[in-house]
């Protein structure tokens, strides 16, 4: 399977074969690393229990120093979706166009201290009428811009404000607590296969109100492609994590609201949970 690696307040966390142990790397260092297995190597695997409880008790987000970028319209469905919501606007055809051609679309998103991890909360904006989060596979990439782990991203966004007019994507998509990342940094032995399933479930006052599924084949670009675009003309000294896209979007009738409890999970990545305030 890999190596997880988890932020707590404990400190950090690595598990390797159901085995969960204390590391006493830095977090940092990792996205500055040429091999960042080898430096794993010395990692202990004799598993310790008060290691195994701060996972479960004191998780932070999966993040140091890193930037969070985004990808917009990678799946056909997103593409539908962002068409719909701008048609009023006359915003459609840039979505359309954005999704045939050759440059992807790529996004400021969080920056670290904005972004919630497993067993926290995200926000919608108060100023907004219409919000949905959006569950994506989110790569974490080396100061290199090699992609050396995966993690799970929630992209919380308004949809109400991105409708009214593209421009206003940045308010749409950056504000507090509007990136979820985790529950941990996941180093696979092989590289994400493309059949692995996104699932997406929400629950309000106990029951389901929105259940979808999608899988990483239905991308229309691959992960190395959007990591190359994101590092042109731009370093990132501590690496950054990039989220590639939804292909799940809840229909016009739906919207987020306090207290929902949103679940997303990657095959491979175990889940994310997280609740709207």
């Amino acid at each position: 399977m890999g190596i997880f690696l988890y932020k707590t307040e404990s400190g950090l966390v690595a598990s390797r074969d159901g085995s969960f142990g204390f590391w006493s790397g830095d977090w940092d260092s990792l996205f500055r690393l040429a091999d960042v297995r080898e430096e794993l190597k010395s990692f202990a695997s004799d598993h310790n229990e008060a290691a195994q409880v701060a996972c479960q008790d004191s998780l932070l987000p999966p993040i140091g120093l890193q930037e969070v970028w985004a990808s917009g319209v990678t799946y056909y469905s997103s593409r539908l979706a962002r068409m719909e919501e701008s048609k009023s606007a006359g915003g459609s055809d840039f979505y359309a166009a954005v999704y045939n051609a050759d440059r992807p679309e790529l996004f400021f998103k969080s920056t670290p201290e904005r972004v919630r991890g497993h067993g926290q909360s995200v926000r919608i904006r108060e100023d907004s009428s219409w919000d949905v989060p959006e569950p994506e596979l989110s790569l974490a990439l080396g100061s290199d811009g090699v992609i050396f782990g995966y993690t799970i991203g929630n992209d919380m966004s308004s949809r109400s404000i991105e409708g009214e007019n593209p421009l206003y994507l940045p308010q749409a998509k950056s504000y507090n607590g509007s990136a979820g990342l985790g529950p941990c940094l996941c180093l696979l032995d092989t590289p994400i296969p493309a059949e692995s399933k996104i699932r997406l479930s929400i629950e309000r006052g106990g029951a389901s109100a929105f259940d979808g599924e999608t899988q990483l084949s239905e991308m229309k670009r691959k992960p190395e492609e959007l990591a190359a675009y994101l590092f042109r003309e731009m370093d990132f000294p501590n690496g950054c994590y990039l989220m590639t896209g939804t292909g799940i979007v809840p229909g016009t009738d739906f919207t987020l609201k306090s207290g929902d409890r949103i679940t997303i999970s990657i095959d491979q990545l175990g889940s994310l949970i997280q609740t709207v305030e």
